[in-house]
């Protein structure tokens, strides 16, 4: 490792990789997002995505006129569904008349089934769309499709001039430097962070001008209440899509739950 004493892995699937890195090398500290085991030189670290997805799905609630929504998805990680639920609540708090579609690309990146993949769910009436997956291929595409789209990772503004609606960020500066000061104190612990927008992890940024006022006013409130824990997104009754009850009236779901889950809420059309 080079005498390097803190290592980054920052993606899911190099958990296992990580750990096993981690055994053989005991003096070093390292640092897993998104995953959920632990060793004592291993912690991880992940952000509540779910939280700038639900406020995402407000806005295209507010944008769409088809009354559906598009969601290009990579897999059916717990990560992935949670936003995808996410999003489609939040759209459901402006109309419980509105769908979302899912299309599964079964890969983190690539461009051109991505493409193919929101040029289906715009023949499929879907007039807002966004996506769970690395490249900028999505909110290419909507911008030649004419339709609007919520980017995602990073501010996607420049991809799609016109179309760009907002996008759903990470932001794990603050984090790192913290980490890196803590083990230079001698003071880092194997632990778990999940942090949300109340902890800045998470933003929306770059909304569109052209969003209502009414939007505006709705999503405002509600991001309000997330920093303040006074909402939840996943609170009670909650059905999945199968037609099954996963959380009583004003039950909020926990976070072991949140890490486990495997199913689609009601409004979403698609399979895991």
């Amino acid at each position: 490792l080079q005498d390097h004493r803190l290592i980054l892995s920052t993606s899911f699937g190099y958990m296992d990789s990580t750990l096993r890195v981690a055994k053989e090398f005991p003096d070093a500290a390292f640092e897993h997002a998104g995953g959920y085991k632990l060793a004592d030189n291993l912690a991880t670290y992940n952000a509540r995505v779910y939280e700038g997805r639900y406020l995402a799905g407000v806005l295209a609630g507010h944008a769409t006129k088809s009354k559906v929504l598009g969601y290009v998805a990579a897999m059916p990680i717990p990560e992935v569904l949670q936003g995808i639920n996410a999003f489609a609540l939040g759209a459901r708090e402006v109309d419980p008349a509105i769908e979302t579609r899912v299309i599964w690309t079964n890969s983190w990146f690539d461009p051109i089934r991505e493409q193919e993949a929101a040029a289906t769910l715009a023949s499929q009436k879907a007039d807002v769309i966004t996506h769970h997956t690395d490249s900028s291929a999505v909110v290419k595409a909507a911008e030649k499709l004419d339709v609007q789209v919520i980017g995602y990772h990073s501010n996607m503004s420049a991809f799609a001039p016109k179309m760009h609606l907002a996008s759903v960020t990470h932001h794990w500066g603050q984090y790192y430097i913290a980490r890196a000061k803590a083990l230079l104190a001698g003071e880092w612990r194997s632990e778990m962070t999940w942090g949300g927008i109340a902890d800045e992890m998470v933003r929306v940024e770059a909304i569109a001008t052209r969003v209502s006022p009414a939007a505006h006013e709705q999503y405002g409130r509600l991001l309000a209440e997330i920093k303040a824990f006074h909402r939840h997104p996943f609170t009670g009754p909650l059905i999945a899509n199968d037609g099954k009850l996963r959380l009583a009236p004003n039950e909020r779901i926990g976070d072991t739950d949140l890490a486990r889950m495997d199913w689609l809420v009601d409004g979403v059309v698609g399979k895991v």
